[in-house]
Order: C-alpha cells, then structure tokens, then sequence
C-alpha cells in the first residue's frame, strides 16, 4: 500500500510506501529534508503537517513534544503515513547542490588499514557506481543491532569522487566509540572480503564552488573524512582561491593523514595545513616523557590547544570574506561557530557536519545556528 504526500513549498507530490519514513522517501526521489541523527532524537527534520494523518513513530519525547505534536508537527526521519497527507518542510535552494537520489547498495570490504589507535579506513567496494558530492555520506547497516538504537550508522565519504561524480570504491573512517555497539562491531568484527548493505549519497556538506571565496575546513577526531576529500576534488579541479585546513586531535598519535596533508601543502601553495593537539603529543599523560626516535610532546612544534584557537591564532581573530566548513563533534563544531561569528563570519557562510551519537543528539543545539 502507499500513499500520496505534497512537499511545500515546493509543491511536489510523491509516493510514500507503507511503513517507509517521510525522510527517506523524499531523499530517494531527490528532494532534501534537513535531518542530522536520522533516529528521531536531534528535532533537526520537524516539519509541519498541514493534511492528513502519520504515525510518529519513535520520535523522542524532548525532540519532537506533546505540544509540538497537538500543532500538528513530526520528524520525518521517522514519522510514516497513514493517509496520503501535505507538509511544510524547511527546504533551502541552494545552486551548488546536485539533484541525486538516494539508493541502495551492497559493499565488499576491499581493505582495512588501521590510521591510528582507534581510528580505521574501510574500503568497501560498491556492486553499482555511487555518485555524490565530496562531503557527503552514506548509512552502513550494522548487523544486529537493537531496532531501538537505530539500524544504521551514517560515516562520511573520506575520498573525492572520480572526474564523472561517482565511484566504484569508497573510503570510510570509523572511530572506535567506547561502548559504541555499531563502531565496535566494524573494528571487532568486520573482515576483508566480507559484505556491507549501505545507502546513499546523505548530507548537505559539500563545497559552495559559485561563491568564489577562500575557504576554512575546521575539523575534529574523525571529522577529517569530509574536509580531505572536499580538499581533494578542490585542488584536482584547479581551484585557485586560498584553501586552510585547521584539523585538531587530543594527540600525535591520533594526528590521521598528517605526512599527506603536509604534502599537499608543499605542493599546492594556496592551501594552508595546521595540525593542533589539545593534550599531551604522545597521549601518554606526561607531559615531559619523549622517545628515542623524539616522537613525545616535546618533539612536537605544531599548534596546541583546540581546533578554534588554533584557528583563531593563525587568521588573528578576523574570518571576514571566507566560506567554512566545520566538521567534527557537537561541542568542537559549537566552539568553532562562536569563534567564527566572533571573529565577523556569519552564519550565511557556516556550513557544518556534526557527529551525533545518541548521547550527543539529545543535547541542546545552539540558538544562534540554525544549519546542519
């Protein structure tokens, strides 16, 4: 059974399966519905039901609540019809966006490589070409997981797409989440050869290539997937306006990719590197131990301290006339909006990409910021 639903204000009408979600119907035929978590916890998809009736689903409480609910409100990553129906939706236009519904694939895990001690690239090979926008991510289905918690957990594209805008092979960066039953699975359980089920492509976060302004990546732990390959379509395409990547990790250790962005800096003039660690350089704690081969905190000349005042001590308090695009935990991405906004950027040229457990999503976003 399906039902009929009217997209405003773009006065669209699609289908909607039975027991399938507002969200993922829309994103499957193309039309964007702003969403972060996915799992009914974050309020970042509310929308207005102005005709017909839905299921809520398993909408939290604090994110969509009873009042919300009597005004005719839900989420649509997991609100389902019951009748054909019309929302409103918060939906932007943006120029630079490609029109690419989502679709459904099968992965084979080509190669795991550990990054660091608790980070680790998968790459998993697709039975059908994905296109997508550098920036974007994709929903890996977890097996076994509690229908509760979510069956999916969303990673960022960590590689640029080919010249054409797809690939056949992506690279995915997991963080192990102490007590994270779906990151642990993939580090704990996943092997070389083994299959994945995935959709895609997700997100909003790619590069605004028609504003034609310098570029600030801030990003946090594993948020380093998007920003690399949005850096890495930018400097392929030939673009020419100053790029500076501000990438923070609480030690050396879990510094991922550092040797390839300090290359890219040698060879790309415009494109500015700067590493910062917020604790000790080794992680060990000591803040005077060192090794033989000069690899502890005192070896280390780089930034110190969090991504923002990194960020805020190299441009020198002043981020008028660039672009940027933060990435990264809740907490990180909140203090770098501060800092921006401080520092003459407003929030017309902030883009971000937050990293939502459920623990996260629960939280209070910022009343100054509205994009996710």
């Amino acid at each position: 059974m399906s039902y009929y639903l009217t997209l405003e204000p773009l006065g669209t009408t699609i289908t909607v399966e039975s027991g399938q979600t507002l969200l993922d119907a829309a994103l499957r035929q193309g039309i964007y519905i702003p969403h972060a978590c996915g799992h009914g916890l974050c309020g970042t998809c509310k929308v207005q039901v102005c005709d017909g009736e839905v299921d809520h689903g398993a909408a939290n409480p604090f994110a969509l609540m009873d009042m919300e609910r009597e005004e005719g409100k839900t989420l649509a990553c997991c609100a389902t019809l019951q009748s054909d129906a019309t929302i409103e939706a918060d939906i932007e236009d943006e120029p630079d966006a490609r029109i690419i519904p989502v679709r459904d694939f099968v992965a084979t895990v080509a190669r795991i490589v550990p990054l660091t001690p608790t980070i680790k690239a998968f790459y998993l090979r697709l039975d059908q070409p994905i296109s997508y926008q550098a920036g974007q991510y994709v929903q890996v289905q977890i097996p076994g997981l509690r229908p509760e918690a979510g069956q999916s957990r969303a990673f960022s594209i960590a590689n640029a797409p080919d010249a054409d805008g797809s690939a056949w092979e992506i690279e995915v960066n997991v963080r192990l989440v102490p007590g994270g039953a779906g990151t642990t699975w993939l580090h704990e359980s996943l092997s070389e050869g083994d299959t994945l089920q995935l959709s895609g492509p997700y997100g909003r976060f790619f590069v605004r290539h028609s504003a034609h302004q310098p570029m600030i990546f801030m990003a946090g732990g594993s948020g380093l997937s998007s920003p690399r390959a949005m850096i890495h379509e930018l400097l392929a395409s030939g673009c020419d306006q100053p790029i500076t990547l501000v990438y923070g990790q609480r030690s050396r250790a879990e510094l991922y990719y550092d040797e390839e962005f300090r290359a890219l800096a040698q060879q790309h003039p415009h494109f500015t590197y700067i590493p910062a660690i917020s604790g000790d350089s080794d992680g060990s704690g000591n803040s005077n131990s060192g090794d033989a081969n000069g690899q502890g905190p005192d070896s280390w000349d780089g930034a110190r301290g969090f991504v923002h005042e990194a960020a805020l001590a190299h441009f020198g308090g002043n981020f008028a006339g660039h672009k940027a695009y933060l990435c990264g935990p809740p907490l990180m991405v909140e203090a770098c909006i501060a800092t921006l906004m401080q520092g003459r950027l407003f929030e017309r040229d902030i883009y971000t990409e937050k990293f939502f457990s459920a623990t996260d999503a629960q939280g209070v976003r910022s009343p100054l910021f509205k994009r996710v």
